[in-house]
């Protein structure tokens, strides 16, 4: 997020976080202070203009264990408090789309209650972030408000394509970069080693990895395999089913395993395991931490610390830079223009999903929202207000 803010023209002043791995990294990249601090106990922070978070998202996230009552889930209260005691001009929310059903929806009302109560005119919608430019489907939540003002909902810039749905929303405007665009220019990955630019290396596959590579043609993955080729772990996995929403053994549904990206698709997203679970287009290897950093829109001179998983994690949990320009030029140009016009918070649209139909768990936070503010939502964007 930082690194898109400054590229929109923001003075960053301070960031925060408990991962020792995450503060070095982000001292290596900025020159202001970024604190090793744990944010649910009170932080008197400087005076900003604009509050960006995005809380931990494993309790939430889909792709790890999900646990009602993890202890990083309330950073969402945390952030929230925040917020409401500094009262900047504005603030940005990001997080999984798992946020949106975690715990029955309670989360969503977590965030809303007190900032609305505070003054802040809200937006909260999930988005792809393919629609912004970033060669990746990479489906987050994002909430923009305002104090007192009604902030502005940054457009998509780009048209999606090669997922289930991603068709159906800005099909005007120009495709979204490929997984080739976004690797084009890179040396041949090195073996070992850290690799030039930094992380761009690999291990060769074991031999029973290989024989699964050589099978997977892009836009594979280990269910196109034959049995015998599939992991041991995976064929349990696959047999789980998603009912209600929520996972059963507390993950998702039939994994995919192993994949192989398509060169002319934009990427799946990219999480922790992609270096581990996504193969290289063309060669038989997976993709290297460098090119997981280029699929997420970062330059090849931003230096990730720690170890090679921690690593992984840092470039797997980051916002993509160019999703957060988009959001921070958005958000600049209307802060040039912002005047107070309003004396009560309100959530000014609230879209959980952009397709005709909602999952059980997802119908229940909606309507836990409508009982919260006494309107029904019955379309994609109905705007209401707390009451």
């Amino acid at each position: 997020m930082s690194r898109g803010f400054s590229d929109a023209g923001f003075e960053v002043l301070l960031a925060a976080d408990k991962n020792p791995a995450a503060v070095e990294t982000y001292s290596r990249n900025f020159s202001h202070p970024a604190l090793e601090l744990d944010l649910s106990s009170f932080v008197n922070l400087p005076s900003a203009s604009v509050i960006v978070g995005g809380p931990p998202c494993q309790g939430f996230s889909s792709a790890g264990a999900r646990r009602e009552g993890d202890p990083r889930n309330t950073l969402v209260g945390t952030f929230a408090r925040i917020i409401a005691t500094q009262r900047p001009k504005a603030f940005v929310f990001e997080n999984v789309e798992g946020f949106l059903t975690g715990e029955g929806g309670a989360h969503v009302l977590e965030l809303l209650r007190p900032l609305i109560s505070s003054g802040y005119r809200i937006h909260l919608k999930k988005i792809n972030a393919a629609n912004y430019g970033v060669p990746q489907h990479r489906k987050r939540v994002v909430a923009i408000g305002g104090l007192g003002w009604d902030p502005t909902f940054p457009e998509p810039t780009h048209a999606a394509f090669g997922a289930p749905g991603a068709t159906s929303h800005a099909t005007h405007l120009q495709l979204c970069p490929t997984v080739s665009d976004a690797l084009k220019g890179l040396p041949q990955a090195a073996v070992g080693g850290s690799g030039h630019p930094q992380g761009h290396s690999y291990k060769e596959l074991s031999s029973s990895a290989r024989l699964r590579a050589e099978q997977l043609m892009p836009g594979m993955t280990m269910r196109d395999l034959p049995v015998s080729l599939q992991h041991l772990s995976y064929q349990r996995r696959s047999k789980r089913r998603v009912s209600d929403g929520t996972p059963s053994e507390r993950r998702g549904g039939a994994p995919a395993g192993v994949r192989r990206l398509s060169p002319d698709e934009p990427s799946k997203a990219i999480t922790s395991g992609a270096s581990t679970e996504f193969l290289h287009p063309r060669d038989h290897r997976n993709i290297t931490l460098r090119e997981c950093a280029r699929l997420q829109t970062f330059e090849d001179d931003f230096i990730f610390c720690g170890s090679p998983s921690d690593q992984a994690l840092l470039i797997g949990n980051a916002v993509p830079p160019l999703l957060a320009l988009q959001i921070a030029l958005q958000l600049r140009k209307d802060l040039e223009s912002a005047k107070q016009l309003h004396e009560t918070g309100a959530l000014l649209s609230f879209v959980p999903t952009r397709s005709s139909g909602m999952s059980p768990a997802l119908q229940r936070t909606s309507d836990l929202v409508a009982r919260q503010t006494g309107v029904n939502i019955e379309q994609e964007e109905l705007p209401f207000v707390f009451v």
